[in-house]
């Protein structure tokens, strides 16, 4: 897998490509703990665009940066969520901490009325 990452209005952008499993989780969270630590207050958009799978490691580490981030009072959003994804999410009743945007611009527009 590879993430690729930009920042817009102070805002970390990911775009992970492929899947979020087993191996490749490491590198995806390295990107958001060395964001989280570097932000006083930090705001992550993910956008899952690319990505045609996730496991339970995955959701786990949605988990866990999500708690990082609300701990330092920041946000984390996510776009572009597919299907499979999607249903994950609901099944695992996680569907409410994690908000939801429908694009990019909508994301960081409501990021940068917080901040």
């Amino acid at each position: 897998m590879s993430t690729t990452y930009h920042k817009k209005d102070g805002i970390l952008i990911l775009e992970p490509d492929s899947k979020i499993i087993g191996d490749t989780i490491p590198e995806l969270r390295q990107i958001l703990i060395k964001h989280i630590d570097k932000s006083e207050t930090p705001y992550i958009l993910i956008n899952l665009k690319r990505v045609n799978k996730m496991d339970s490691a995955g959701l786990g580490t949605f988990v866990l940066i999500y708690k990082m981030v609300r701990a330092k009072g920041g946000r984390i959003a996510i776009i572009n969520v597919g299907k499979h994804i999607n249903n994950l999410i609901v099944q695992s009743r996680l569907i409410n901490i994690f908000e939801h945007f429908s694009t990019e611009d909508s994301a960081v527009k409501a990021f940068s009325k917080t901040y």
